[in-house]
């Protein structure tokens, strides 16, 4: 087991958010009937193709097809694996029941200028009930000039999952010129901002980058960020703590090597992450790879069950 027992302290659970039934129950096939069945997460996200375009496949030409990130989650045993709605209609049939689904309902494209970020919706929550869903995803930009809609955007989108009983999942992302001018969006004051946010406004579960230091743009964060020089630890510790009662997963970004990457996640559940959503870490690879270093995770996150 994991040394001391002050993560379980922090760690949001379902008894602590106390959830509807809908929620609840979907929430416990997730953390409880898949993946290593423990209260842990990880999930595999597929949403970089239309996030970033293809750019991110040259490394590992197999990787454009869908079916490969299918194929890893089902082998590599992931908890769910998150795709758009063209994806999920055309790729999951295969691996209906056998691979859970998170169904990202909003996104954008790099073409545009981040400066006034906004992700427009692309599918809905009752597409998420109808396709089997155990949870949908909403990236929410945190301090973009074009918040005001977002807002309104999710609030919907939160309506409609409280109706349903679904879980919702928000990518907390700091983005747009005011975020950029205030320290930059991966700032401690910008990260732990989102994390608070993302409790405030009524997310099931927040995903997270952790908070980078930057001596020359922390000068830029308002007080008394502009003084916070935290560690990667504490880093986590801060942005867990603002997430309150909401489950916090932790982003892997772009590819780190395996040392760095393994060493990151134990921090990140030691400090009261409910789990890791990992993407281009897993699948930037071979399949073989991928479901190696998908094992070596796992391994980490045995150390991190919880009873129900």
């Amino acid at each position: 087991m994991a040394q001391g027992a002050d993560w379980k302290k922090r760690r949001a659970t379902i008894g602590s958010m106390d959830v509807e039934l809908g929620k609840r129950t979907r929430l416990t096939r997730l953390l409880y009937q898949t993946g290593l069945k423990n209260g842990t997460l990880l999930l595999l996200p597929i949403d970089q193709g239309l996030e970033h375009g293809p750019i991110d496949f040259f490394s590992n030409p197999d990787a454009a097809d869908p079916e490969y990130q299918a194929k890893l989650a089902l082998q590599g045993n992931y908890n769910g694996i998150v795709y758009h709605i063209g994806l999920a209609k055309k790729y999951m049939r295969n691996y209906a029941g056998r691979v859970p689904l998170v169904l990202k309902i909003n996104g954008k494209t790099t073409v545009p200028s981040d400066a006034e970020a906004f992700s427009p919706v692309d599918a809905t929550v009752e597409d998420a009930v109808r396709l089997g869903a155990d949870a949908v995803g909403y990236t929410l930009y945190v301090g973009s000039p074009a918040q005001d809609r977002d807002f309104l955007q999710f609030t919907k989108i939160r309506t409609e999952c409280d109706r349903y009983g679904m879980p919702l999942i928000v990518w907390a992302y700091p983005r747009g010129s005011a975020i950029e001018a205030k320290g930059g969006r991966d700032s401690i004051y910008a990260v732990d901002y989102a994390a608070r946010v993302a409790c405030e406004l009524g997310a099931d579960i927040v995903k997270l980058n952790v908070p980078e230091y930057d001596a020359a743009k922390a000068a830029n964060c308002p007080k008394p960020y502009d003084k916070l020089a935290l560690s990667y630890r504490e880093g986590v510790a801060k942005v867990v703590e603002s997430a309150g009662r909401t489950m916090v997963l932790f982003s892997g970004g772009s590819k780190m090597g395996d040392d760095d990457l393994l060493e990151k996640a134990r921090i990140t559940m030691e400090e009261g992450a409910t789990g890791l959503i990992f993407g281009r870490n897993m699948w930037q690879r071979p399949l073989a790879d991928g479901i190696a270093i998908t094992k070596q995770v796992q391994t980490i996150l045995r150390d991190f069950g919880l009873r129900r």
